[in-house]
């Protein structure tokens, strides 16, 4: 729940220091967002034009004179550890920013001082801080997507964690709630003595898990999430969080288990003479009709062709198909089980079998107990693998390769082969850009691309016609713009001495197709490297780098040429590093909701089979009484646990794929259908399954206790 608070606290900081431009400010800026490996880095240039008071952003006591800097903590180390990163932020450093002007404690921030004839595009300065972030941790709609997944991964777990909990030892709490009702307790005082004991509970639980949170919080700051850390102070709860924890969560238990001491108080005669109970209601399996209706017809919509992505209602429908789905598998678990086991017990001819599923038909719901909070991990994960899938398609383009431009000027010959060897890096080209004298008139120019025939196909999608040992140009009958070049023009090109050479137009063409935004455009023209002429300008030339577009590789690559060249400025085609860097903290959030759900889901299982073993003690001394072998009450223990389980889970898997499908249908992305995930998520739900079988094994004891059986 301190999610949200973290990130608004990050924001609230980085949008006090957004600069206002003005009209007649006394000091011009100019400011500059570069990559530095896989990070932003913030420069903001300020030149005093004119004497008189000027405004200063928060975290800083003054404006930096000319040739003086100040700049956040993390900079300031990265300046000290790496010599080259010193060429970023020119001038002296003065001092360092406080917390009250950084997002948090890894923003790379400086405030540079200069002359103003040195930044001619400078706007005035007016004030500083805006309404609306320019640079947010998270964007708003991403983080409206990551509320609901995380409520879905997190938050319903821990109801059904909080909700068996409130019903532990519910058999011999209701025998004994039973029992002070036959002596003269009234039905409310009944009702009141067991809410009040779980009260007790939940209240101290809050007040502990309050503590815990606030230690573990100041090692979490330290230590920090991938792409994201934050100061302790902006862990803190807020008091809205803190009266959730410590009312809600007792409420929650007044309200489990006013419910859960009902049947005691209302009928104390057949709790203690262990009476038939109920069958479950099948209504809550309903939930399911219209849940899965909305996301099967988003898939088959998908299947036809039709494209229903866009638009406020799948926007509304999804979320609301995903949690009726969610609803309808914990409410329908009971009563399928139930269904299943008589069938099940029907037709077997098997001891354990038979036993396992005759006590599974008369109470499903200590089955429901057990798997609901297992099944609804299995659900999110799902839900998490679409969201994840979403952000990366929207964060990076959909090409298997990944370009990166950097100047020539920037790198000398030695730093050019050391970038070439950055891990990652598949292959690298250089391109120079035909002259022009820049007086303002339109004048045609051409990019020369100095690579071999072998390098133009693999680095493209499609390439046919390419000859070694010549000058070709390259035509491309898909771009929507083309102008390619008539053969037989000149370009001319600048060489290192300041004079020029031309290139012409050959009348040979390569029919190549690209990938999106790529340096092999149409009308470029490819010189084989035997053929460049000698001593191009290197202001001229860029150097493309290659990978594969995955984006662990992507950021690994600009860390690497982030580290040889720190003062370079690098593209990466296509994509924004303010992107990578959300995709990052994104992950790293989800991470931990799967992490804190999986908690919370073994730590609702573990404590649904203890229960259920201490509320079956009765029944297995009973069967162990007439001879049945503790083999065979192993075996109908996990039998017990593994059917609904296994029920939930297979339910799971299809429901959550389907949910996740249409997530990605109406998102509108390139990949629809989740074929690599579904493999894991299968597999993730067989672990469940044998781990809770293997789990549930150690619950059977064969010791006969009188007491557990006197009364039957």
């Amino acid at each position: 729940m301190t999610i949200p608070t973290i990130i608004s606290a990050h924001d609230a900081r980085t949008q006090a220091r957004e600069i206002r431009p003005g009209k007649h400010g006394n000091v011009v800026f100019y400011e500059l967002l570069d990559p530095y490996g896989s990070q932003p880095l913030h420069r903001t240039f300020l030149a005093r034009r004119s004497a008189g008071s000027v405004p200063v952003p928060p975290g800083i006591e003054r404006l930096p004179a000319a040739g003086e800097a100040i700049v956040s903590p993390r900079l300031r180390q990265i300046m000290a550890t790496n010599s080259g990163a010193k060429g970023l932020v020119p001038g002296r450093v003065i001092g360092l920013i406080s917390p009250e002007g950084l997002g948090g404690p890894d923003d790379l921030f400086a405030y540079i001082g200069t002359t103003p004839d040195r930044i001619p595009d400078a706007l005035p300065l007016g004030s500083f801080g805006i309404d609306h972030p320019w640079h947010p941790v998270i964007e708003p709609s991403t983080l409206d997507i990551l509320r609901f997944t995380l409520a879905c991964v997190v938050l319903l777990p821990l109801v059904i964690f909080l909700s068996v909990c409130a019903r532990l030892s519910g058999e011999s709490r209701a025998r004994r709630l039973a029992a002070l009702r036959l002596v003269g307790l009234s039905v409310k005082d009944t009702v009141r003595v067991n809410a009040a004991e779980t009260v007790a509970a939940a209240g101290l639980g809050a007040v502990l898990g309050l503590t815990g949170y606030l230690g573990v919080n100041e090692i979490m700051a330290r230590v920090g999430l991938p792409g994201l850390r934050w100061y302790p102070a902006d862990g803190y709860p807020e008091w809205s969080t803190v009266v959730v924890c410590l009312v809600g969560c007792p409420a929650l238990a007044w309200v489990v288990g006013l419910f859960s001491a009902r049947r005691a108080a209302l009928s104390p005669i057949a709790v203690r003479r262990t009476a038939e109970p109920r069958p479950p209601r099948k209504f809550g399996t309903l939930l399911l009709v219209p849940g899965l209706g909305v996301i099967i017809g988003y898939c088959v919509m998908s299947v036809m062709g039709r494209d229903p992505s866009g638009g406020s209602a799948s926007s509304t429908l999804v979320p609301g198909a995903v949690l009726l789905t969610g609803a309808g598998l914990v409410f329908g678990l009971a009563p399928v089980t139930a269904w299943l086991a008589r069938k099940l017990a029907e037709t077997s001819r098997a001891l354990p079998l038979t036993l396992a599923m005759r006590r599974t038909e008369v109470d499903p719901g200590s089955s429901l107990r057990v798997a609901t909070g297992l099944v609804l991990l299995v659900f999110g994960a799902s839900l998490t693998q679409g969201v994840l899938i979403e952000l990366d398609q929207v964060s990076r383009r959909s090409a298997p390769l990944q370009e990166y431009q950097i100047s020539l000027r920037h790198v000398s010959p030695a730093q050019r082969m050391a970038v070439a060897q950055v891990p990652g890096v598949r292959d690298h080209v250089v391109s120079y850009e035909s002259w022009d004298d820049l007086s303002g008139e339109i004048r045609p120019t051409v990019t020369a691309i100095v690579a071999t025939c072998a390098q133009l196909e693999t680095l493209t999608e499609r390439t046919t016609g390419c000859l070694d040992g010549r000058i070709q140009q390259l035509h491309d009958d898909r771009a929507a713009y083309w102008d390619d070049p008539a053969p037989g023009t000149r370009f001319p090109f600048e060489l290192q001495n300041g004079q020029k050479t031309s290139i012409t137009v050959p009348a040979d063409r390569v029919s190549t197709h690209p990938y999106d935004i790529s340096v092999f455009r149409s009308g470029s023209l490819l010189v084989p490297p035997s053929m460049v002429p000698k001593g191009l300008a290197p202001g001229a030339g860029n150097l493309t780098l290659v990978s594969d577009a995955d984006a662990e590789t992507v950021r690994g690559v600009l860390d690497g040429v982030g580290a040889v060249v720190p003062t370079a400025e690098v593209e990466a085609v296509g994509i924004a590093v303010e992107a990578l860097a959300q995709l990052t903290v994104v992950r790293g959030l989800l991470g931990v909701g799967m992490v804190l759900g999986l908690v919370v889901g073994v730590a609702a299982f573990v404590v649904s089979v203890a229960d259920r073993a201490l509320e079956r003690r009765g029944q297995v001394a009973a069967l162990a009484l007439l001879g049945a072998r503790g083999g065979t009450l192993r075996v109908v223990q996990v039998v017990q646990v593994v059917v609904p389980l296994g029920v939930g889970l297979g339910g799971a898997v299809v429901a959550g794929w389907l949910a996740e499908s249409s997530y990605l249908i109406t998102g509108g992305g390139a990949v629809h259908w989740d074929w690599e995930g579904l493999p894991l998520l299968v597999g993730s739900a067989a672990g469940v399954l044998v781990v809770a079988g293997l789990a549930s094994v150690p619950m059977v004891r064969r010791h006969v206790d009188p007491e557990h059986i006197r009364r039957d």
